[in-house]
């Protein structure tokens, strides 16, 4: 009891000066059942099954530690890609900085538009995906970003869209405590690519739901911004309708604190859904990648490949679960997820779980945990290679399973490059 009352009275303290927005009749009572939910629950502690791993102090304290901001003088992740620029700085939408919100078979709003709106699509959806989560695990600080958040976009696919809707985030103060909630429908036979990149603010939640109707596609490709100081928790519920396809890929470089949830309920026929994520830490950096996957229809397909490089002390983990429930037969799950460790301090923690109902099913899943391996390490010095040099190629050749998750050659091509610069400036110091 002790326990359950002190996360409640941290939920107290996190919303006690924050009202909640105010919209239209289906965005109040989301946003009050939201709250509600928060306050049930309460926000998590360590000793939550799912948080053993992750301590989640300075996600739920009611004021958001400091943090710097990062000035690298690089060019814009995805700079070079043709997409339509949504901007928000510090978790508030930039519209001197972002293009005019309209596309061919795109409808896009701000949230605060939308939720303002009496009849809008987005009433069906908002909150409806993230309350779907929550059973059987507790997300509350999920339900707490759906009952706060006043900014987003709500982004509904007709067709298929000829450029990728890219959001932007971008950190100017060192204080600032940023929620955006995303909510994007993708239409029968329509296509949508969305990209994310930059750090956000100091701290950061937020939720994106995606429900992707039959015959429809969604990709998603993220690049977390390199701040070494921000602290993140993110989540995407994602419901998909028969041969419909979902594919998300995540880039975690530097941050103290991440927290990437991703939660999948494949509803129609032969679904597809690939979730794969790559993680460089070095020193204070901890990344927590925590995907729940549920096939509740036949002949589905879900991948999970996950790639962590921890190096200085940083700490990875891994909480992945395929959920089969008894109608899913003929369900493909797969399920890998590994760590290369560049000295003795660092960690990584892995909990792969499988829990199937049904009986026609190829489920596997599988967890390594190592160093560099020194015979090729030894094979490319033998070569000329300095070691430094060869450590960072052998590393991107680890990583290449997880980057190879991604569809599009052009921003698969553009991460990879990042990750390269990133490691070649570090060997120069």
């Amino acid at each position: 009891m002790a326990v359950a009352e002190a996360k409640r009275e941290a939920a107290e303290a996190r919303i006690a000066d924050r009202p909640l927005p105010k919209g239209a009749k289906w965005a109040d009572e989301a946003r009050a059942a939201a709250l509600a939910r928060v306050r049930s629950m309460g926000l998590p502690g360590r000793r939550d099954e799912y948080w053993k791993f992750t301590n989640p102090a300075t996600l739920v304290q009611a004021e958001p530690p400091a943090a710097s901001v990062l000035e690298t003088g690089e060019s814009p992740v995805f700079g070079a890609v043709d997409r339509l620029k949504v901007v928000f700085v510090d978790g508030v939408f930039d519209p001197a900085q972002s293009d005019e919100l309209a596309m061919e078979h795109i409808e896009i709003q701000r949230l605060s538009e939308a939720a303002g709106t009496d009849i809008h699509w987005a009433r069906d959806l908002y909150g409806a995906l993230e309350t779907r989560g929550q059973t059987p695990v507790d997300r509350p600080l999920a339900a707490l970003n759906t009952a706060l958040a006043e900014d987003g976009v709500v982004i509904r696919a007709t067709g298929r869209a000829p450029k990728p809707v890219s959001l932007i985030y971008l950190h100017k103060s060192d204080s600032s405590d940023a929620y955006l909630h995303h909510v994007i429908r993708v239409e029968s036979g329509a296509e949508l690519t969305v990209l994310e990149n930059g750090p956000a603010a100091a701290r950061f939640n937020k939720v994106m739901e995606v429900d992707v109707a039959d015959g429809g596609t969604f990709h998603h490709v993220c690049a977390q911004g390199r701040d070494h100081e921000r602290r993140s928790a993110t989540h995407v519920f994602a419901r998909l309708g028969e041969e419909s396809v979902f594919k998300s890929f995540t880039l975690t470089v530097n941050g103290v604190m991440t927290r990437n949830e991703c939660v999948i309920e494949l509803t129609g026929d032969r679904a597809v859904t690939h979730v794969a994520g790559a993680a460089v830490g070095d020193g204070v950096f901890h990344q927590d990648d925590t995907v729940f996957v549920t096939h509740d229809a036949q002949d589905c397909e879900s991948r999970q490949v996950f790639k962590k490089v921890l190096r200085n002390g940083a700490v990875g983990v891994f909480q992945g679960k395929i959920l089969v429930k008894p109608d899913a037969q003929r369900t493909d799950g797969y399920q890998i997820s590994q760590s290369l460790l560049l000295d003795e301090d660092s960690q990584f923690y892995a909990k792969p779980e499988l829990e199937i109902y049904a009986d026609d099913v190829q489920c596997s899943h599988g967890s390594t945990s190592g160093a560099i391996d020194e015979d090729l390490l030894f094979y490319l010095r033998a070569r000329g290679v300095p070691r430094a040099e060869a450590q960072d190629m052998l590393v991107i050749a680890f990583l290449a399973e997880a980057l190879e998750e991604i569809e599009d050659r052009t921003l698969a091509d553009e991460l990879l490059g990042r990750l390269e610069g990133w490691m070649a400036r570090r060997r120069q110091g």
